[in-house]
């Protein structure tokens, strides 16, 4: 099974766009036809996404937000169907390789999408450590601020983002009302991120980034009337619906959420994470098979991080060596700029090495940066956040410096090399460099690919020399470990009736 896996994988990297594939010769009426639909998919995509455009051109700034109503996913969905039967009667037979990739990466787009909305996942617009209410704080880090006109129509979306509040709310009740919910033990850690998006003084609130310091060809008594007009939404409508968000949760969505973990006791929740197993691993198999890897990778790891310890020179028990890197000061930062600093060090040492392995690098650059503090005490340990080729911005490498004492430095090379280079940053940026392609191709990351590739990109750390230690030897294993749980643990408690305390154990 692993190997079937591995070579689907393979299979999965071609296919998804890093090797070009000749053109040739293609039936003219099935070009033309393949050709109008990938324009209408874009004309659309533009459409339902305020502040979106061509990617190489200055992207517009949106005056409002997305509207994400029950009636507007309904919409979404017919067009999504409608561009799905347009490309089903489309014939392949004589269509150019190129022509021929196209139509089957499309096909997997609206699949994605039409899956989605099939099981109207708009319901639960939240992840376990964010969500539609922590994601427009950092819109405008990808807006060109150039014009008085652009700072306006900031302040007109920042007017408009009520009512998106409002509307996800509305989605959110929904889905208590048809039992499509999160369950409250998951939203205990994320309950805190809504309250803390609650500012009194908007110059503290990260929507006012763009008006601290001087404004871009703005003069200054314009300057004045933007800044006071920025502060006046943040702190008058923008807080007030942050406050009624927060409310909402603690006093309605929490008490009303299942306190059921598993999928399966949704209704529908069955053929719901059937249909997400394999929308998630691109492959036709069942959570039996994923679990059943899962363990069997659990065990390949355990051996190899059994070699570890020896090789590390320690005396005791497997117990007792995680007991050591969990406790020892050598081996966590004392300050949260300290653990900026060794990130900022490995990702520095790999782009010095990276020229060794690949030929093409990309053109744009990422930086190392923390996760924001409204968000980081039920955040991830570290995330890649891409950026548009003509933004103001490169990518960015999210390093969490909350509970110092939880974020060991061995781990830091792997988790490096997975979220920066030659991981996500390399794959998502030179996709966004591929040139003569569909523009919906260079936005296209499916997860079996996109996740694979950083998983690689760790065991490419091996060859680079980046492990000088048996402990950051150990860190690696501990992802691959924490990755092969996973599978484990979220087959078992969405299809195998796994108990939350069971999932535990298995991780302890």
């Amino acid at each position: 099974m692993r190997m079937f896996f591995r070579c689907r994988l393979l299979f999965t990297i071609f296919a998804f766009g890093l090797i070009a594939t000749p053109s040739g010769m293609a039936t003219d009426a099935g070009h033309t036809l393949l050709s109008d639909l990938i324009t209408k998919e874009r004309a659309l995509f533009y459409a339902e996404n305020p502040g979106s455009g061509p990617f190489d051109l200055p992207q517009p700034v949106a005056e409002k937000m997305q509207s994400v109503t029950e009636a507007d996913q309904q919409r979404r969905r017919k067009a999504w169907q409608t561009l799905h039967d347009e490309l089903d009667a489309i014939k392949t037979e004589g269509l150019s390789a190129e022509d021929t990739l196209n139509h089957q990466l499309m096909r997997y787009h609206l699949d994605a999408k039409l899956l989605f909305a099939k099981h109207k996942t708009w319901r639960l617009p939240l992840q376990s450590d964010s969500g539609f209410h922590t994601a427009p704080a950092r819109i405008w880090h990808s807006i060109n601020f150039n014009t008085q006109e652009d700072y306006a129509a900031y302040i007109a979306m920042l007017q408009d983002l009520p009512r998106f509040l409002a509307e996800n709310t509305e989605n959110l009740r929904k889905g208590l009302e048809s039992g499509f919910s999160m369950p409250k033990v998951v939203l205990e850690g994320l309950l805190p991120s809504f309250d803390a998006m609650v500012i009194e003084d908007a110059f503290d609130s990260p929507f006012y980034g763009p008006f601290k310091g001087r404004l871009v060809n703005v003069s200054g008594a314009n300057s004045l009337g933007l800044k006071g007009a920025a502060m006046a939404v943040i702190e008058g409508p923008v807080k007030a619906a942050y406050q009624q968000l927060a409310t909402f949760m603690k006093e309605t969505y929490y008490p009303q959420a299942t306190s059921d973990l598993a999928a399966s006791k949704r209704p529908g929740g069955k053929a719901y994470y059937a249909d997400m197993v394999k929308y998630y691993t691109t492959l036709d198999v069942t959570a039996n098979d994923v679990h059943d890897l899962g363990l069997s990778e659990v065990a390949r790891i355990r051996a190899e991080m059994e070699e570890v310890i020896v090789q590390a020179g320690f005396k005791g028990s497997f117990a007792e060596f995680l007991a050591f890197l969990r406790t020892d000061p050598q081996f966590y930062a004392k300050t949260p700029k300290e653990l900026l600093m060794h990130a900022s060090y490995f990702a520095k040492i790999i782009d010095g090495k990276l020229p060794s392995l690949f030929g093409r690098l990309p053109r744009q650059s990422y930086g190392v940066e923390a996760v924001p503090d409204a968000i980081a005490p039920n955040y991830t340990t570290g995330r890649y956040l891409g950026a548009a080729p003509s933004g103001p911005r490169g990518g960015y490498y999210w390093v969490n410096t909350y509970a110092l004492d939880k974020r060991p430095l061995y781990v830091l090379p792997s988790l490096t090399l997975h979220e920066g280079m030659p991981g996500h940053h390399l794959q998502i940026a030179l996709t966004l460099e591929l040139e003569n392609v569909p523009e919906f191709r260079r936005a296209l990351y499916p997860h079996a690919f996109g996740e694979g590739w950083g998983f690689y990109a760790e065991k490419l750390g091996i060859e680079l020399g980046l492990y000088t230690t048996p402990y950051e030897e150990f860190g690696r294993l501990s992802y691959e470990m924490w990755r092969a749980c996973r599978l484990v643990v979220d087959t078992g408690i969405h299809a195998k009736g796994w108990t939350r305390a069971r999932a535990i154990k298995l991780l302890e």
